[in-house]
């Protein structure tokens, strides 16, 4: 992936932009407040979203920020987010892609663990916020 093609993350509420190429959601949950017309999304990947028992767990605490990672690591390593992740890849490849997330504080979100899975292996550049 070259910058020209960067991997982007941002905040789902935040006003959509021509430099977010493909907007893709990877929360399990609807972001409250936003319809669908206003969200301007490509495509809503719940499967690499965290899972439900695991989110819960979580509650975006800080402090298990590590354990939480490395758990969701897991999830993502089972054969049913595969399909899921190569698709983000694809469009990675292609072109702009933005991850977006309703998470108030991205610095303790799934979001940073899921841009790590997809740029392993690849070469990836850092994401853009």
């Amino acid at each position: 992936m070259s910058a020209k093609n960067a991997l982007r993350v941002r905040r789902v509420y935040e006003a959509p932009v021509p430099a977010d190429g493909a907007r893709v959601l990877v929360d399990r949950l609807w972001p409250r407040g936003l319809s669908k017309a206003d969200a301007r999304l490509t495509e809503w990947c719940k499967d690499v979203a965290p899972s439900s028992e695991l989110r819960r767990w979580f509650r975006h605490e800080g402090p298990k920020f590590a354990e939480f990672a490395e758990r969701y690591r897991e999830e993502l390593a089972r054969e049913a987010a595969r399909p899921a992740l190569e698709g983000l890849r694809e469009r990675a490849r292609q072109g702009p892609l933005t991850l977006l997330t309703a998470t108030k504080d991205v610095s303790v979100s799934h979001v940073n663990v899921l841009v790590e899975v997809l740029q392993e292996g690849w070469g990836g550049v850092a994401p853009r916020r």
